[in-house]
């Protein structure tokens, strides 16, 4: 903790570890505030003194727990804190600067909320601060949000009616394994029966979620982050391969998991994927790459890998 707190911001801070986890030693909340036994005794001294019915016991299941019943203060923040939280909030959601955004409403409620010494920051910081809109992000319903957040807690195998970006729509049985925020878009990484496969769903393109009676079990050890890279790349309506006669471990770094799957092939490695955006692929993705390749597939690729060297080619032509 900043060495630079009052008796009583470390004692809130004591107070709040307490309530999150009860049994917590005295020698377990002296490293958590970063002072000694002794001095972290004080500080439940103090809630004591406030009237917070801290209780103590000895023993192996020993610890400080609230007393049964305990209704505990307001949440406190510091001010460090609570220019945190705005700063997050803006950097995650630039709207919320504005006044009619759902998520600027409540940070607006939660700066009132504020002591006038920790609040007057905030407050200034929300109201002078702007955030530029990400053009790539994409908000989903809060409501669609909550049920997969509920059936990934409850591991609740879910019907989910899902439409793609060209406006198809049709239905999935999937086990929904986690969400995952990406670039400023949240993902439904989950395993479709439907395909039989991974899947990864945008939860913004997600109109409707529907329970059903079967659970699942996720993958042991799962890093949804990592999972969902890989499967980013795959999956997609037209096909991508592309060839290097380098070999992986030098082209490896210059790939980006939704490019697609990297592997071996002779002497040098294949680019194996799929993209819904042909054109996109050559022009932000492979046209970055600092050594020579060969695109092998698909049709739509090699098409648009086309039209790119004709238009860089047509910009450096000489004039009639």
């Amino acid at each position: 903790m900043p060495n630079d707190l009052s008796p009583t911001a470390r004692a809130l801070r004591a107070l709040e570890i307490i309530q999150v986890r009860p049994g917590t030693t005295a020698g377990e909340l002296a490293v958590r505030l970063g002072v000694t036994e002794r001095a972290a005794r004080r500080y439940v001294g103090i809630l004591r003194e406030a009237g917070i019915p801290v209780e103590s016991a000895r023993g192996p299941h020993g610890g400080y727990r609230l007393g049964r019943g305990t209704r505990l203060p307001p949440v406190h923040f510091t001010q460090a804190e609570a220019l945190g939280l705005v700063m997050a909030v803006l950097s995650g959601q630039p709207s919320a600067a504005g006044a009619e955004d759902l998520v600027s409403t409540a940070l607006g409620k939660v700066v009132k909320a504020l002591p006038e010494s920790v609040g007057q920051h905030a407050a200034m910081l929300r109201e002078y601060a702007s955030a530029a809109p990400d053009p790539y992000s994409a908000r989903p319903d809060p409501a669609i949000t909550s049920e997969l957040v509920g059936a990934v807690a409850a591991r609740h195998r879910v019907l989910v009616t899902y439409r793609s970006e060209v406006g198809n729509e049709w239905e999935a049985e999937v086990d929904p394994w986690s969400l995952v925020v990406r670039y400023g878009r949240w993902y439904l990484l989950c395993h479709s029966h439907r395909a039989e496969a991974i899947r990864t769903y945008r939860v913004d393109r997600v109109r409707a979620v529907r329970r059903t009676g079967h659970g699942f079990e996720p993958p042991e050890g799962l890093d949804p982050v990592a999972v969902l890279e890989e499967n980013l790349g795959l999956g997609w309506e037209f096909s991508t391969r592309v060839v290097f006669d380098l070999p992986l471990t030098e082209v490896a770094p210059w790939i980006r998991p939704p490019m697609g799957r990297l592997e071996p092939l002779g002497d040098g490695c294949v680019l194996v994927g799929s993209t819904r955006n042909p054109a996109m692929y050559a022009q932000e993705w492979l046209a970055r790459l600092p050594f020579a390749f060969r695109v092998e597939g698909g049709e739509e690729l090699r098409a648009a890998v086309v039209a790119l060297v004709a238009r860089f080619t047509a910009a450096v032509a000489d004039q009639p």
